[in-house]
């Protein structure tokens, strides 16, 4: 599974570019970061290739997941956007290709064709999508007979995603996140607070390993090294079952971040 690969804490890169996103890179490859996540969307992909020739680290050391977003779901555009990305990107084969979302029919037939085409051609090692919904999940394993190694997908403790965590086990498709922290809107909640000074960790430590706890692996961003070194550490302590139930109790706000206002092409979200 996705968050079992030993990449279980991502560092995300939206919406880092030129030196802001050379600066945070590589404070996060000092702190540990192997795993990096983008998209073409993003822009920034050949300024993450740029940061990754200069590390002196191995290829097989770096884990990159890129994303190709719907403008180019079509037999002329998927594999060549493909090839784009791995030449800004500086290497010859995605670790994940993700598809960035589902078209706004929904018609999610055609994309995954173009994405199992792109695994075949030796583009990307494994595949995977974002944004889907439980429905879209459960028609996934009906068309495709190779691992979906994650659905990249907000989550956090004020969202309920009970429903999407119920396909996640039912299909085998993990989870993995992004609005982690909910753009800082956790951080009004005191309940973070006080379990951070009980745990003697930070409050986003809290909501991050919350969100591992739950079997979901985490993309996180920042540009302060203090923040990517506190969120890459998240093993050397654990939630009890307690206060795992008391975070729980904080998905009935029911806040999203990323709605049909900031992407009306979303689909109908799960509820």
């Amino acid at each position: 599974m996705y968050f079992q690969l030993n990449h279980d804490r991502a560092f995300g890169t939206f919406p880092l570019k030129g030196d802001a996103l050379s600066d945070a890179l590589n404070m996060a490859l000092d702190v540990g970061y192997r795993a990096i996540d983008t998209a073409q969307m993003y822009q920034n992909e050949a300024d993450i290739g740029a940061v990754l020739s200069m590390s002196g680290l191995a290829r097989e050391d770096i884990f990159i997941t890129s994303k190709v977003p719907v403008e180019q779901y079509s037999d002329k555009t998927f594999c060549a956007s493909v090839e784009k990305s791995l030449e800004a990107l500086q290497i010859d084969c995605l670790d994940v290709l993700l598809l960035h979302w589902p078209p706004a029919d929904g018609a999610i037939e055609k994309p995954l064709e173009l994405l199992l085409e792109a695994q075949q051609s030796g583009l990307c090692t494994h595949v995977g999508v974002s944004n889907f919904t439980a429905e879209m999940l459960r028609r996934t394993t009906a068309l495709v007979d190779v691992p979906i190694v994650t659905n990249q997908v907000e989550f956090h403790p004020l969202l309920n995603q009970e429903t999407l965590m119920n396909a996640a086990s039912e299909t085998g498709i993990p989870l993995s996140s992004y609005c982690s922290v909910a753009r800082g809107a956790v951080f009004r909640q005191p309940l973070f607070e006080q379990l951070a000074n009980d745990y003697n960790v930070t409050p986003g430590q809290i909501v991050l390993r919350w969100i591992l706890q739950k079997g979901v692996s985490v993309n996180t961003m920042s540009t302060n090294k203090r923040n990517i070194a506190a969120n890459f550490a998240l093993q050397h302590f654990a939630l009890s079952h307690v206060d795992m139930a008391r975070i729980d109790q904080l998905t009935h706000h029911n806040v999203r971040i990323v709605d049909k206002h900031l992407v009306p092409w979303a689909p109908e979200w799960d509820v």
